[in-house]
């Protein structure tokens, strides 16, 4: 993967996790938030990037599977 495709995934990966962990659409999710999700995200969810809502799904999706950070900003 070049460094522009992964520069890239983050971008869209930074969005996605500003969707999965508001409750509004008005909600942006912290940077505490997304640091927390991100891996959890390439881990569980690298095959739905850059696809923002397949993202979301994974996510919530793989709830019991996210790491205890992650969890905390899905749990809201």
């Amino acid at each position: 993967m070049t460094k522009l495709h992964i520069a890239f995934g983050a971008l869209v990966l930074a969005a996605a996790l500003a969707a999965c962990a508001s409750n509004s659409s008005a909600q942006v999710a912290t940077a505490e938030q997304r640091a927390a999700c991100t891996p959890d995200a390439f881990r569980l969810c690298a095959g739905d990037i850059p696809n923002i809502p397949a993202i979301t799904v994974c996510m919530r999706r793989n709830k019991t599977n996210l790491s205890p950070a992650s969890k905390a900003v899905f749990g809201k």
